[in-house]
């Protein structure tokens, strides 16, 4: 169906929503929707910033690893490890957001839901309240200590009802990309060429 002239944006829309930024000390979340489970390799592009590449060798629907795909990034580089990469959608103050698991923090979250139920069902389920604390002086001496105690549960009112009302997949919102799409970035990596397709860009959120 065609737009009429003064819907028509003169081009691709990109997603509006943003990552969760995990604060120092107390955070408090509402998990909703499904959950996007990944591996993913990280490698540095031409401009220096790591770019993750998911790992095609493990089935997001069956949280296995089952080789059904090409690799190419297990092709091209064999001694490259892949690493757990799960993601969802929160509510943070109303508003929604990606947020990128740590699996600690996800697998107490799982421990708890065995007492607490669903958290992200829109009237039984509960908020998620932990805390990230510093264990050291390097970037990743980090904890996330789930707080139970404080995780009650409660249904979302009319407003966050009215945010999640046209909630996407996670897979619509972070798609799978091919198996020639991933090798085409790749090459184009190893290549060093100057400018890497705008497509391709957007498909490995290179933005």
């Amino acid at each position: 169906m065609a737009l009429s002239f003064n819907k028509a944006a003169g081009g691709a829309k990109k997603s509006s929503i943003t990552s969760y930024s995990y604060r120092d000390g107390d955070n408090e979340v509402r998990l909703v929707g499904d959950v996007l489970a990944r591996y993913v390799y990280w490698l540095e592009g031409k401009n220096g910033k790591n770019i993750p590449f998911e790992c095609l060798s493990f089935d997001r629907n069956e949280e296995r690893f089952n080789n059904l795909e090409k690799d190419w990034v297990r092709e091209y580089y064999p001694d490259l490890k892949c690493g757990w990469s799960y993601a969802m959608q929160c509510l943070d103050q109303g508003e929604v957001k990606i947020i990128n698991l740590k699996k600690k923090l996800f697998e107490a979250i799982l421990t708890a839901a065995e007492d607490l139920g669903d958290p992200t069902d829109p009237e039984n389920g509960w908020d998620v309240k932990f805390k990230r604390v510093k264990t050291g002086p390097l970037p990743y001496n980090v904890e996330y200590q789930l707080q139970v105690l404080k995780c009650k549960q409660r249904a979302l009112g009319e407003d966050e009802m009215e945010a999640i009302s046209e909630l996407k997949s996670m897979d619509d919102v972070m798609p799978r990309p091919t198996p020639d799409a991933q090798k085409k970035l790749l090459d184009e990596i190893r290549e060093e060429s100057a400018n890497v397709d705008e497509e391709l860009g957007e498909e490995f959120d290179l933005t």
